[in-house]
């Protein structure tokens, strides 16, 4: 629920972080990835303190996921999956009542090497972290994913052929082709509806090509299991 403003929270002091520190932004339903926008709506007095402190220097917020057996606990400090991805604020805007509107882009991933203490009145969880590269040899995996990018195209189609088929019929797959393909992967895994632990796993995926075929083999799943050949819950396409 929104939380209401506390003018007694102090968001206008800023709490200024090392170069290897990030704030983290823990959710229970959000997987950021790279070179993705992703809206959020900011409403939890210890966010919006984050919030502001980001404008007032980085502007970069660390993205974590929170494991889902501990999903009841998001009102405290719940463990976290260790790899999340740092966002760029590219764009918010503070509401009268001190909520924000924010648009972050994914910048690069990122582990978690330990928590730091709060201290003073900061009110959110910040750790020092390694910055993590994305593992891509353009010159002997660009072909390969090239090719694993069509079939992730071709089966995203017949998906939606099954759960969305006028979705299908205005899926137009030249829409793509302006995409570089590192970013046309992170994209699609961004817009499948996954369970948290699977976005997850895509996420931790050592770079574009281990991560296009962790997709294509999540959505050659999900086709088997609603034509029947596999049992359980996975994902849909929204």
């Amino acid at each position: 629920m929104l939380g209401r403003y506390d003018r007694s929270v102090d968001e206008t002091k800023s709490h200024a972080l090392a170069a290897d520190e990030i704030a983290l932004f823990p959710l229970s339903n959000v997987v950021l990835f790279p070179r993705v926008h992703c809206p959020l709506h900011v409403f939890e007095p210890r966010y919006r303190q984050m919030t502001a402190d980001a404008l007032a220097g980085a502007r970069r917020i660390g993205m974590v996921t929170v494991r889902p057996e501990h999903e009841a606990e998001m009102a405290g400090d719940p463990p976290l999956f260790a790899i999340g991805c740092a966002g760029a604020i590219e764009q918010a805007d503070r509401r009268p009542d001190g909520r924000y509107d924010v648009v972050l882009l994914g910048t690069q991933r990122f582990r978690i090497v330990e928590e730091i203490p709060r201290s003073g009145e900061r009110l959110y969880r910040v750790a020092r972290v390694e910055l993590l590269g994305e593992r891509f040899d353009e010159s002997r995996e660009g072909i390969a994913l090239q090719g694993l990018r069509a079939d992730a195209i071709e089966l995203l189609v017949q998906l939606l052929r099954m759960v969305a088929p006028d979705a299908a019929h205005q899926l137009d797959p030249r829409r793509f082709s302006g995409i570089d393909d590192t970013t046309f992967v992170s994209a699609l895994c961004q817009m499948l509806e996954l369970p948290p632990a699977e976005k997850q796993g895509l996420l931790e995926a050592d770079g574009p090509m281990a991560r296009c075929e962790h997709l294509v083999a999540l959505l050659q799943f999900r086709i088997a299991e609603l034509g029947g050949g596999l049992p359980g819950p996975s994902g849909v396409v929204h």
